[in-house]
Parts: C-alpha cells; structure tokens; sequence
C-alpha cells in the first residue's frame, strides 16, 4: 500500500509547478470557504468587473484610455441598473405582497382537489399520505408567505446597509478594471518562476469565466424577457414575478428549471383550472425551457457543456453546499476548473495527465 502511494506521489508531484498549483487551489478553497461572506462584495466585483470587461475592451480599441473607457462603461452600467430597478422592483414587491395573501386560497383550494383523489381512486391513493403532504406544503408555503409579508419598516437598516455595500462594489469594480494589468502583474510577483502549469490554467479558466458571465447574464435576460411577454400575452397573473423567477432559476442548472415549474403551474392552476388556458400555458413553458436547454445554451457555453448532466449537478450540489449562492452561480466554471486541473495535471515524465 505504502509502494503505491510514492509511487503516485510520484507521479503526480514531481513537477513543482503542480506542487505550487495544488497548495494555491488549497489555499483558495480554506480562504473562500472560511470568509466567503466576507468576500461577497468582493466576489460580486468580481462578476461585474468580468462582464464589463468586453466593452472597455471595444471603447479601447477604438483609442480610448482604460481609465476613461472604465469610467463610461461603469457609469452606464450604473444608470441602465438603477432604471431597471427602479422601473422593476416596485411591481415585483406589490406582486410579491398580493402571491403571498392569496397563498392559503390556492392551498385550500388545491387541498379540495387533492382530497377527491382518495375517494376516486381508493386504489391507488392513500387519504393519510395526501392529507400528510398537503400540512407540510401548507407549513411551507404559509411561512414563505409570511416572510414575505413582514417586510416592513424594521428591514430599513437593511437598506443602509446595501447602500454601503453598492458603494464598495462600485469601486472595486472600477478599479478592477482601471488597473486591471497592474493588479495581474502584481499577483505574478508572489507566484515561482516556474509557473507554466499555473499560467496554462489560469489562461484557460479565465477565458471560460469570462465567457461563462457574459452569457449567463445573456440568458437571464433572454429567459425572463421572453417569459414575461409570454406570459402577458396569455394574461396570467404576476407575469412580472414569474418572468422574474424563471429568468433566475437559469443560475441553477436542471434543478432550477424544475424548481420554477411549481410556481408557474401553481398560479395557472388557481387562476384557470384545468381549462385551455392553463394547457396553453405549461405548453408555452416548456417550450421556452426546451429552446433554453437546447438552442440558448449551446450557443453561449459552447465549451461549458462539453460538461456531463452529472458533473454539472454534483457540481452545484458540492459547491453550493460549501458556499452557498456564489458556490451555485460559479459551479459550472468551478467544475471545468477541475477539468482543467486534471487534464493539465503533469505524469511523472511532465506530460499531461
């Protein structure tokens, strides 16, 4: 046993490159999963800085210093986000508000549908086991509601709190992209000379994450664009909420696709029953998530889903676990990290693995 582990000790650690590479990805992972709160606006200067790197790219190209083609592109950001907020958020909080009242109506409503099943099919569905499933989706769904409906005047200090926080975020922002080269080549000065194996998978990783937001974003906006006009035209109610909903559960590979189906089949349920109008409804759904999955996707992570079903939601299960929303949102790139780690990772004889 001892023979096999030096030998691929051996194997797997006679390049010091990979040595430096293993202890970075250790210290990465203890720092991240330690003070990952701590670090949350700094991870989230992070996405934005990645976005809003490919125009500062374009205005630079065009003869535009990286100072001043960063401050533009920050500060139309900043305008079309505050539009957008402000535009959106009132709407989303008052359909929020009135979900949340009409929670028990749809709960005792599906809760009359569920008890005939019993006495239809006294074969094939037990009246206990129903009457158990609808308490705990009542319990759950009423304290959502609930929570939901105690926004109010105590979670103002809340708000000074974001303030502060968009702040920092901003100006990390900037200066990651101001000083975007200065900062790389100071990071390089702490790494070894012998850095093949690290620059190899930093080259490659930075361009999947790059990639990987651009069109992250892309597809939220697609999605939930195309949702709400969807929606809106076939008059359910909180389009917007909803839209909303579907836009974002695109962060969550498989899961959240699954995930947003109950509150969109829910409210259609309510409000139409099982009439035309709810069939036109799940058939339209499924049909965006069908061209989301198939067409949106391939198109933008090209490289992304080279990545199997299972090691994408093992990803999402693993990272989530350890941190949460951002260990989600970056799981895809994560995992192809560790794609990239095992392929680049050198032989005894300093080839690929």
């Amino acid at each position: 046993m001892l023979d096999i582990l030096r030998h691929w000790y051996r194997q797997r650690f006679s390049d010091p490159g990979a040595v430096v590479l293993f202890l970075l990805l250790l210290f990465g992972f203890v720092v991240v999963y330690f003070m990952g709160r701590i670090l949350a606006p700094f991870f989230a200067a992070v996405v934005i800085a990645y976005l809003l790197e490919w125009p500062v790219g374009r205005l630079r190209r065009l003869g535009l210093g990286r100072g001043p083609a960063a401050g533009v592109v920050l500060l139309v950001f900043a305008v079309v986000l505050v539009v957008s907020l402000v535009s959106l958020v009132p709407s989303i909080l008052s359909q929020s508000a009135n979900l949340a009242r009409e929670v028990p109506t749809m709960i005792n409503r599906a809760q009359e549908v569920l008890l005939t099943l019993p006495e239809q099919y006294p074969e094939l569905v037990d009246v206990t086991l129903v009457q158990s499933l609808l308490n705990d989706v009542r319990g759950r769904l009423l304290g959502s509601a609930d929570a939901i409906l105690s926004v109010s005047i105590s979670s103002l200090t809340n708000v000074a709190v974001l303030l502060v926080y968009l702040i920092l975020v901003s100006v990390l922002v900037f200066f990651m992209l101001k000083d975007k080269p200065a900062l790389l080549h100071s990071m390089s000065r702490f790494l070894p000379e012998n850095r093949e194996l690290i620059s190899r998978v930093w080259h490659e990783m930075n361009v999947q994450i790059a990639n990987y937001v651009r069109g992250k974003v892309i597809e939220i906006l697609i999605v939930g664009g195309v949702s709400y006009v969807t929606f809106a035209l076939l008059g359910l109610n909180y389009a917007l909420l909803l839209a909303v909903l579907v836009g974002f559960s695109v962060l969550i590979p498989y899961i959240g696709a699954a995930a947003a189906t109950v509150p969109v089949a829910m409210v259609g349920l309510f409000q139409w029953g099982f009439t035309p109008p709810f069939f036109y409804l799940m058939v339209a759904y499924g049909i965006i998530q069908a061209l989301d999955g198939n067409v949106l996707v391939p198109v933008l992570f090209s490289e992304a889903v080279n990545l199997h079903p299972i090691a994408i939601i093992v990803a999402v299960l693993v990272f989530g676990g350890f941190w949460g929303f951002w260990g989600v949102f970056f799981a895809i790139p994560l995992a192809t990290l560790v794609k990239a780690v095992i392929n680049a990772w050198p032989h005894q004889d300093g080839s690929p693995a």
